[in-house]
């Protein structure tokens, strides 16, 4: 199943947070990153008084279902030391699952595709370099693009 996985991070090193989270995604088994999307810096959504973040999207191959890719990914934030304390606080790594293809799932736990990705330029912009067209599983992103104000994402570029 292919996945989309946002993944956040604003405290540390914000560039390697990204890149052992990627090594991490890669050790889970029969789990493979295929692709990713540009890093990009964005303002804090909800609580403003935090840094910046980074975030990237990935596309992953995984034989996981989506409860099992959600265990995974709350497994690899608590491995990297997250702690949940503020809602929408600084924290060292959080991954969201945007989409498994076209699946959609509400649940307790689950729901799919991520309920508030349209809302998020973050999530948004990224898509377009995984999906360069704007179809993402028969689901045009680019009106949502347009209805957004504000959150501003600025491409970080290799030094």
């Amino acid at each position: 199943m292919e996945y989309i996985i946002s993944v956040g991070t604003n405290l540390g090193d914000r560039k390697q947070n990204i890149e052992n989270c990627i090594n991490a995604i890669n050790l889970l088994p029969y789990t493979d990153v295929t692709d990713r999307s540009a890093i990009y810096e964005t303002e804090p959504i909800g609580y403003k008084r935090q840094e910046n973040f980074y975030n990237i999207l990935l596309k992953v191959e995984s034989i996981f279902d989506p409860g099992e890719m959600l265990g995974a990914c709350m497994g690899i934030e608590a491995g990297m030391g997250r702690i949940r304390t503020l809602r929408y606080g600084p924290r060292i790594i959080d991954l969201d699952i945007i989409f498994a293809e076209n699946m959609k799932i509400e649940s307790r736990n689950l729901s799919l595709p991520h309920p508030r990705y349209h809302e998020r330029r973050f999530v948004l912009e990224p898509l377009l370099d995984l999906f360069p067209d704007g179809i993402v599983y028969d689901t045009d992103i680019k009106p949502f693009l347009k209805t957004l104000d504000g959150q501003e994402v600025k491409k970080v570029t290799e030094e």
